[in-house]
Parts: C-alpha cells; structure tokens; sequence
C-alpha cells in the first residue's frame, strides 16, 4: 500500500522521487502518530486561484496560502487526508526565501503532514516548534536521497 498520491490540477509539478517520498511521509507519521493503522495521503497540486477557491468556500479566509490540509478520518486508528498545494504560491516562496522549488515544495508537504500529526502553528512557541520539525524532516529526506 502507498500511503501518499500524489495529482496535478491544471498545474505540472516537477516533483522528483514521489515512491520514496510516500515511504518517508509514511515513517514521518508513523513518528507522531505511531498507533496508526492505516495512512492515506492525497496530494493535490493546483493554482493560486483554486486554492483560494478552497479556502473561501470551506474555511472563510479570503486569503491566498502555499496549503491546505482535511483530515478526513473517521477512525482514531487512520489518517485519511487531503492536502491542497498552490505551486504557484511554493515558487513565489521559494524566490521570498531564497531556496530552490524543490527544497520549498518538502517544506509544504511536511508542513501539511506535521500538522495531521497534530502539530500546530498559531502560537510562537508553536510555531517554532513546526520550523523545527520541518527543518527536521527536510535534513532526514536530503540525507535519505542523497
């Protein structure tokens, strides 16, 4: 079973090495959440404009943001999830903090999972808690395919 899918929406997404990223997202949530059972990650890339969509429709922000996460689990022993990224917003970031797309692209993903895995990020202390762990996360996965 692969835990994590990933689909273009009326964007191409030059993300690399998608078998081995789904089996380190998979230990990744295995790390926090270890008593799950069963894991499923959908990746959705998409634009600006329909992510902005998404957080209109289904969150009231009326903002533009680089991801979205639903966890759509019915059972505490499952991550049944749908995670939205705008690529357009991850290259502008990308160009903001001066590193490449790809590099920028791990950050979100591992910030969307992080978050299922029920790390937060609205407080300071909370959010540097998130850097950290995608900061983490993102040396692991660079060791892993180096």
């Amino acid at each position: 079973v692969v835990p994590a899918k990933f689909t273009d929406q009326d964007v191409r997404t030059p993300l690399k090495r998608k078998r081995a990223l789904s089996q380190y997202l998979d230990y990744l949530v295995r790390l926090y959440r270890p008593q799950l059972k069963r894991i499923q990650l959908q990746f959705v890339f998409c634009t600006d404009s329909q992510l902005h969509t998404i957080n209109m429709q289904f969150l009231q922000h009326d903002t533009y943001t680089d991801i979205i996460t639903f966890d759509l689990s019915e059972k505490a022993s499952e991550l049944v999830s749908e995670l939205y990224i705008s690529t357009e917003r991850v290259r502008e970031n990308a160009q903001i903090f001066e590193t490449d797309f790809q590099t920028e692209l791990h950050r979100v993903i591992f910030h969307g999972v992080l978050h299922l895995c029920g790390l937060q990020d609205k407080k300071k202390a909370d959010a540097a808690a998130m850097r950290q762990a995608e900061d983490n996360a993102l040396v692991q996965w660079t060791a892993l395919i180096s």
